[in-house]
């Protein structure tokens, strides 16, 4: 295989590449892609499938000037491989090293993990561009799934006139992680992709010409064109359409990239891709594919793993009971319920807000809906939790993964703020069990209650630990191991398995309560701490959290209390194990130890 990656120092080295230079320097990239992504694990078939039109941009386009916004960024690994070398991409992932994700803080021009949101601020940046009198190019990189997101969809419907030198590239590969069902993109997956359109086109080109007759022939042309797809209607929003071309086509692409980069309007080129295309296994199961650990492992997660076995239980007993989820059948662990229960599974698609707002609706209409998200994906349905739930009193239950550390996904898929905007929601109940065992009792309580519901819990390999007192109701903790001096508040699975750990050693001085109840508390285990030091754990911001909340309570109890929160500190948490994670925010044995021994030598 030609080594042409080696000969690119910056970005702007592509851009003097021959055609005969791109197509292995695209096989360079997957190579890369590849072994990297096997050592470090990371979003490898998303990364794979836009090689070449990573490619081709960067050959079109100066990107040491001009500027390309990521929707998410699942598929930006080439370009992070060509702007920074592939000695940096080596480090993908970990502490330290090159994120996952776009980030503006190492060189993108835009911080991407979230859906939804490149369109927008890619009209942002252009409209700074025009009024600052700047010239660069503004691309906005967006695949099938994102584009259809609330917030990507409000930008391109806002208004008719879109800013000049701006280039929509709509990666069109049918897939979010798994099938793409949204009704639009299928409207749109049709674009220019009928035989008699295509065929007339080149016809009519042939024929066109600057005379009458040209300009006769370029209304009939219009005609057909508007009679044959829904074109027309983007066009009116302000979009030249360009469509639908092989997204690994690398001649095509570039002569496209180069012909709306020469008119310089706004133009959404689409086109098509395979993802995972480089890697057979990764074209045969994307799903599986998508996200993957170090050596290509599917990583193992615990309490996804129970949610299709609890509410596929559930749901044979009552027939009210719906999974809704935003795009994350896979993720969330409910592909057996959706294969077992078809009519009462809802995918959404990439669209959290309008999950939300229609499990209100399915529960004020008497239905049991059970919403399966993220952490970090949840909080973008703020006000809809708040309005069109909490408000509301409906009774939705949210079964909140990937809450706490997330490791190596970065700052933009940490799930450490949910029990702060949760817990200020009135009406809402907030729960976190210890194990999938406690799970299982929480989410089969929650749907005797008339009253919207969240359990949080986090990803990866939890391991049982034995129940003194099995959840049987909201506002109930669990002493786990009494302590005559200290009483440790551990919230979910990881800090409790720690908090044991620590007391342990301490001959009965010190003490565990699992807090699986974090709104309401328990007043009447907290009242019986009266005189102990009270050491509050938990994976979610301070501000707001389970910790100022029993500081609150006793606060308002005028109870006197020695007690020291350990949450995570303010500020945004890079990109790293989750062990690393922890030890950086003081979730260990030492540090516990040393807070212990400081309280009980007074």
């Amino acid at each position: 295989m030609k080594d042409i990656l080696s000969q690119i120092t910056t970005v702007s080295d592509v851009c003097a590449l021959s055609k005969q230079d791109l197509a292995p320097l695209c096989e360079n990239l997957r190579e890369v892609i590849k072994q990297t992504s096997y050592e470090r694990g990371g979003h490898l078939a998303s990364a794979l499938g836009a090689v070449e039109c990573i490619t081709a941009l960067c050959n079109v386009y100066n990107f040491e000037r001009d500027k390309i916004i990521f929707d998410v960024g699942h598929q930006s690994y080439a370009y992070k491989i060509l702007c920074r070398g592939k000695n940096n991409f080596s480090t993908l992932r970990s502490l330290g090293g090159e994120s996952g994700f776009p980030d503006s803080a190492i060189g993108d021009h835009f911080i991407g993990g979230h859906a939804g949101n490149s369109l927008s601020a890619s009209i942002g940046l252009a409209t700074a561009r025009d009024m600052q009198s700047q010239d660069h190019n503004i691309i906005c990189f967006v695949g099938d799934a994102s584009f259809f997101n609330g917030e990507n969809l409000e930008a391109f419907f806002a208004c008719d006139k879109k800013p000049k030198n701006m280039v929509i590239v709509f990666n069109d590969n049918g897939m979010s992680i798994s099938q793409n069902e949204n009704g639009a993109y299928k409207i749109l997956a049709k674009l220019s992709r009928k035989k008699g359109y295509k065929k007339t086109k080149r016809f009519l080109r042939k024929l066109l010409g600057n005379n009458a007759i040209g300009r006769f022939l370029r209304r009939i042309r219009a005609g057909v064109k508007r009679y044959l797809s829904p074109v027309s209607s983007m066009e009116a929003l302000g979009f030249k359409y360009y469509g639908c071309f092989d997204g690994h086509d690398l001649n095509t692409l570039t002569e496209v990239f180069k012909e709306a980069k020469e008119r310089g309007h706004s133009a959404f080129i689409h086109v098509k891709t395979v993802k995972g295309k480089g890697y057979e296994p990764a074209v045969e199961e994307s799903e599986k594919y998508h996200g993957v650990s170090s050596g290509y492992a599917v990583s193992e997660n615990t309490f996804a793993g129970e949610i299709s076995p609890i509410l596929c239980s559930l749901a044979k007993n009552n027939d009210k009971v719906v999974a809704v989820t935003a795009g994350m059948k896979y993720g969330t662990g409910l592909v057996d319920f959706a294969n077992e229960f078809p009519n009462r599974f809802i995918d959404v698609g990439i669209c959290e807000e309008y999950a939300v707002t229609s499990a209100a609706g399915m529960a004020l209409g008497g239905l049991k809906p059970i919403v399966c998200v993220y952490s970090t994906f949840l909080q973008r349905s703020f006000d809809q939790i708040m309005v069109d739930v909490c408000m509301q009193k409906a009774p939705v239950v949210f079964l909140i993964d990937r809450a706490g550390f997330v490791g190596s996904d970065g700052r933009t898929h940490q799930g450490l703020f949910d029990l702060s905007y949760l817990s200020l929601m009135p009406n809402m109940t907030v729960l976190a069990p210890k194990d999938a065992s406690e799970l299982s009792l929480m989410i089969e309580h929650a749907l005797t209650l008339n009253a919207p519901v969240a359990i949080r819990y986090p990803n990866g390999k939890n391991e049982s630990i034995a129940s003194l007192t099995p959840f049987s109701r909201v506002g109930e903790w669990e002493i786990l191991l009494e302590g005559s001096k200290v009483m440790m508040l551990a919230v979910g699975p990881r800090l409790n398995r720690l908090a044991l750990k620590v007391a342990k050693q301490f001959n009965g001085e010190v003490g565990v309560i699992n807090a699986r109840s974090v709104k309401p508390l328990d007043v009447d285990i907290l009242k019986g701490c009266f005189g102990k030091t009270l050491i509050t754990l938990e994976e979610n911001s301070l501000k707001g959290g389970f910790g100022e909340s029993v500081l609150s309570y006793l606060s308002s109890a005028n109870i006197t209390a020695d007690v020291i929160t350990l949450a995570v500190k303010d500020e945004f948490v890079l990109h790293a194990t989750v062990d690393e994670q922890l030890e950086a925010n003081g979730f260990t044995e030492e540090n516990l130890k040393n807070i212990i021994f400081a309280r009980i030598c007074q």
